[in-house]
């Protein structure tokens, strides 16, 4: 007989453990410690490895009182569970002044001594825009903080797969004192992914770099390398191709109007990558580098290109036109480009006829994002040609630019013309469409 003075318990104390976990997984560092208050089963729960998995830390440069609580507590909870820790993403934010750096490196030496010490598991580690050259950055605390890091990636160099320093902006020497730190033990690397992207300060010219080739022929099993164009040489793709062309398949390259890009890469050098790299494809991201001369230097045809990005940021400069580079050099890349994003100031041309040319050439484009000057019209035959299945995208994103303060018009027959197709982008397309003047 059951005894009725024996207290119902809640249907959450027979919940199972997988199901408590993933509970845990969704709350914020506060609400677990609290929830770890309940009873025994509910703290086992906390100290499950699985919820300490990743862990991203911000420092704030001007924190506000729960900025810095919440700052503080996902540090010491980085170091109470950091020997489960997979994933470490650091922020900088706002960093404003030299003894907010002081105590960011002085925090950042304990932490990573900390892990070092304790932590076998850690295969990815992000520490994007620590901007060293700027003046903040004292040279005491600069050289520390690299030789901190430094000891760090050696410790880790067996274990870690992806490592992220975009932004670092460091000398050519200090950027080859990291990288050699992963393969500090064996003299390889087999670390798979690495963004290297503004890594190095502006200006430098890394490609003629025997160092930099020295310190990229220690990586062979590169999967996903992103990095800047004034790194790219005929030497560097040969390292690629001896040594990681059995993993490589991604390159991201960034080409800024700062960083030197004059040098001559042979499209032999491309082609055999290619050929020994089958899964390889290239994006390109081009910041402000607009002109036909430079852009025709860069874009060989044998580089496998899957995705460009061209951007003028809002530059009007007379003296380039747009036009020869989509009808002559965009347009090689017809059975491979999947992926296409302008953002031109382009009010001294209308480049309707040639964009229009160009997305039908490309067979295999599935996303469009274009901010330009174009006419109304033009929405209307790209859409006519999609649904035609002249063309196969799949997302358009485009940005009307407008010399009118005015653009009701535009914006009348872009509601029509959404009408008219409304079947089509409801069933088929991301797409989003406006006006923008440009006054």
């Amino acid at each position: 007989m059951e005894d009725d003075n024996e207290p119902e318990q809640s249907s959450w104390a027979h919940l199972p453990d997988v199901c408590l976990r993933h509970v845990f997984h969704w709350l914020d560092d506060r609400d677990r410690s609290r929830a770890a208050l309940v009873c025994k089963k509910w703290s086992c729960a906390m100290y499950s490895g699985s919820l300490w998995r990743c862990r991203t830390i911000t420092f704030y440069g001007q924190p506000s009182r729960a900025r810095t609580l919440e700052f503080q507590s996902a540090l010491w909870y980085t170091k109470k569970f950091g020997k489960y820790l997979k994933h470490l993403e650091v922020k900088l934010s706002n960093p404003y002044n030299t003894p907010f750096i002081k105590k960011f490196q002085v925090t950042m030496k304990g932490l990573l001594s900390h892990l070092g010490k304790c932590n076998s598991h850690l295969v990815s580690l992000s520490i994007k825009y620590l901007e060293l050259d700027c003046l903040i950055w004292k040279n005491v605390v600069r050289a520390q903080f690299i030789k901190n890091l430094a000891t760090f990636l050696k410790r880790m160099s067996k274990q870690l797969d992806y490592l992220n320093l975009k932004g670092a902006r460091i000398t050519l020497e200090e950027g080859c004192e990291l990288l050699n730190s992963l393969s500090s033990l064996t003299n390889r690397s087999f670390i798979s992914e690495i963004n290297i992207e503004d890594f190095f300060s502006l200006h430098l010219s890394v490609y003629s770099s025997a160092l930099f080739h020295q310190t990229m022929s220690k990586f062979h099993s590169l999967t996903i390398l992103t990095f800047n164009y004034n790194c790219i040489s005929d030497e560097l793709l040969d390292i690629l191709r001896e040594h990681s062309s059995h993993s490589l398949c991604t390159l991201n390259i960034k080409c800024h109007i700062h960083d030197p890009h004059g040098q001559v890469v042979s499209g032999m050098s491309w082609a055999n990558l290619a050929k020994r790299a089958p899964k390889l494809s290239v994006n390109f991201f081009f910041e402000r580098v607009m002109k036909h001369d430079h852009l025709a230097r860069i874009l060989l045809v044998e580089i496998p290109v899957r995705s460009i990005s061209l951007r003028s940021c809002y530059f009007s400069d007379p003296d380039w036109t747009m036009r020869p580079t989509l009808t002559n050099l965009l347009p090689a890349y017809w059975h491979g480009l999947q992926k296409l994003t302008l953002e031109l100031n382009n009010d001294h041309e209308l480049l309707d006829n040639e964009l229009l040319q160009l997305i039908l050439s490309c067979k295999r484009l599935l996303f469009l994002k274009v901010w330009a000057f174009l006419s109304v019209s033009f929405m209307e035959r790209l859409l006519q040609n999609r649904a035609e299945r002249k063309c196969i995208l799949t997302t358009i994103k485009v940005r009307i630019y407008t010399a009118q303060d005015d653009s009701t018009e535009e914006e009348r027959l872009l509601a029509d013309i959404y009408s008219k197709f409304k079947y089509l982008i409801d069933s088929e397309l991301n797409y989003f469409v406006i006006t923008y003047p440009m006054v």
